[in-house]
């Protein structure tokens, strides 16, 4: 077994799930450390216990819509884990309405997320500096900041994303003087939990299934598609590499059959 990721610690914001999960699961089977974030204390609780068996795991519970929950976390991750060198913006929400019909919570949601996320990439990215080692920070954007999909109407989501990967272009510029590399992926249709959000639990295999012919290599992705590409940036194979945002789609970016 590899052993990439030896003596280095990874903080993953949304971590209990889906593409998060297994980016942390894969780090620590290389030789790493995991801080889980996440909303559900259950599901947090469960991940760091399956991680606890190949190695050291931490957990954090927060609703990252509260800016309160947000602080505590700020805290808690610059007094106990200011070591980390690898992040991961995971978490995410997607909640598809037409534009015209669009509700105010819904749109809060997103940007709510992405304020966390900011907040918390700047208190990791300082721990990071002070350190002076290093690190790489990995967010999780979207083929729908690039792209529209009329199936799935998504201009808030899309807005949202097409942030993130500007961010990831800045931070790259910004924080490339203190050794942390920066860079994002962009997936398209992934089996995750994040559908049932308006989906129902027992539909959303039938639903992906409809979505298996809109990528050019004729299925959806899976979480280990997209951890094998964030675990590759966060890795020191990727040493001449920021700034980028890396299409990890089935090839949708490439066309559509």
């Amino acid at each position: 077994m590899t052993e990439a990721f030896r003596d280095r610690k990874l903080i993953v914001v949304g971590g209990s799930s889906g593409m998060g999960r297994q980016t942390a699961a894969d780090v620590v089977a290389a030789g790493g450390s995991a801080v889980i974030i996440g909303r559900n204390e259950g599901k947090v609780d469960e991940t760091v216990m399956a991680l606890g068996a190949h190695g050291k795991a931490w957990g954090i519970a927060a609703d990252l819509a509260d800016r309160r929950q947000v602080d505590r976390v700020r805290d808690q991750l610059a007094a106990e884990h200011a070591d980390a060198t690898l992040l991961v913006n995971a978490a995410g929400v997607f909640l598809p309405q037409p534009f015209l019909d669009h509700d105010g919570a819904a749109y809060d949601s997103y940007h709510e997320l992405n304020r966390a996320i900011f907040f918390l990439t700047q208190t990791v990215a300082r721990g990071m500096v002070d350190g002076g080692r290093g690190g790489a920070i990995v967010t999780v954007g979207s083929m729908w900041a690039h792209q529209a999909v009329g199936a799935t109407p998504s201009s808030a989501y899309s807005m949202a994303k097409a942030g993130l990967h500007a961010l990831t272009h800045n931070l790259a510029l910004e924080l490339a003087g203190n050794r942390i590399r920066v860079n994002a992926v962009a997936p398209a249709v992934v089996a995750t939990p994040i559908y049932e959000a308006f989906i129902p639990p027992e539909k959303v295999a039938e639903t992906l299934e409809g979505f298996q012919a809109f990528h050019p290599l004729g299925r959806v992705g899976t979480p280990k598609d997209i951890s094998a590409a964030i675990s590759f940036l966060l890795s020191d194979d990727a040493d001449w590499i920021t700034g980028t945002v890396l299409d990890v789609d089935g090839g949708v970016m490439a066309g559509r059959n």
